[in-house]
């Protein structure tokens, strides 16, 4: 049995360590390593893709560590992180949120797309990036494909959000504080967050940090509903009558390895998990993290993803754009600015 999955998870261990490598040589970490091993794995795909010796493995990969990469991610927030970062950037959160989805679901609906890579692209802009994403990916069923795609959408915007964030923080005159509120809450990726917000100040940059990790519990109630909305969609598309009227099953939509983050999130909040060992379990759900991503691109094949087109990546280019001025806006009406 093991025979049977060690190729994969050698391969994607790989793929994780050169992409982690990398991602350190660039100054700033501006580009983060799961977006590395996404490509990479992308990649090498064409030169695997008729080996099964590599699918047992991959797919153990992208299925439980993906889950255990989020499960670990758990000891790494604090309730009390929402209660430290005050009522300024939950208002602003409850505005992007609604922008990142509402707008995601109508323009995925005038662009004819599939509701998952929708859906998929507007929980990577809303929330945080290839994180969010990966959490949402197994709750949905979504294909490998989608959620490439979905993550190069969200990335490409990132970069240049790095470099424009700065400027037009300085432009308006933004304070640390208000520079902060929108770089956590506009911006996807944590990696992005951190090198546009010390870009700025460094006083900025740590509360950039605080807004990011809440906007990151955000995905717990997100998974639900999309639990829910998958479930839905499932029994819709049945043409049996009687599976019809069968209610949604508690069992069937609920993502139950979210208890297992929550309850993480607990004994961090508890004082359990000290800071060191929580910057461990920190380093060792990244890696998990990139070996996920990286064992997605090995099984995405590029050309089933250009099929797409470019309508997702306009659809995630759009939301993007449309998250950054909402969070301006909304902390304009609070005077954060």
């Amino acid at each position: 049995m093991i025979k049977d999955y060690s190729p994969g998870i050698l391969l994607s261990v790989i793929v994780a360590i050169i992409s982690i490598y990398i991602s350190n040589l660039i100054p700033g970490n501006v580009i983060g390593a799961a977006v590395f091993a996404l490509l990479f794995g992308m990649i090498i795909n064409p030169f695997i893709s008729r080996d099964k010796r590599y699918n047992q493995g991959l797919s153990f990969i992208t299925r439980r560590v993906l889950k255990l990469a989020i499960i670990l991610l758990g000891a790494t927030l604090s309730f009390t992180q929402v209660l430290e970062v005050g009522k300024y950037s939950l208002f602003v959160m409850s505005f992007t949120l609604v922008a990142a989805f509402g707008g995601g679901y109508y323009l995925g609906k005038l662009f004819g797309m599939n509701w998952k890579l929708s859906s998929l692209i507007s929980a990577g802009t809303g929330i945080c990036g290839a994180s969010a994403i990966g959490a949402i990916a197994p709750t949905i069923e979504a294909e490998p494909k989608d959620i490439a795609y979905s993550i190069s959408a969200t990335f490409i915007f990132d970069i240049v959000m790095i470099v424009l964030f700065p400027i037009a923080g300085k432009y308006f005159g933004m304070s640390d504080l208000g520079f902060g509120l929108w770089t956590g809450t506009a911006v996807n990726d944590t990696s992005s967050v951190v090198a546009a917000g010390y870009a700025f100040s460094d006083v900025a940059g740590s509360f950039a940090i605080i807004v990011k990790l809440t906007r990151t519990l955000s995905v717990v109630p997100i998974v639900l509903i999309f639990s829910y909305i998958n479930e839905k969609v499932k029994l819709k598309d049945n043409k049996d009558n009687s599976v019809k009227r069968e209610k949604i099953s508690i069992k069937n939509i609920f993502p139950w390895f979210i208890i297992l983050f929550l309850l993480a999130v607990g004994i961090k909040s508890l004082g359990l998990i000290s800071d060191n060992l929580s910057n461990n379990i920190s380093d060792i759900s990244k890696f998990f993290m990139v070996m996920a991503l990286g064992s997605i691109g090995l099984k995405t094949n590029f050309r089933e993803v250009s099929k797409s087109g470019y309508l997702p990546m306009l659809h995630g280019f759009l939301i993007s754009l449309l998250v950054v001025i909402v969070s301006f806006g909304a902390q304009n009406l609070m005077g954060q600015i």
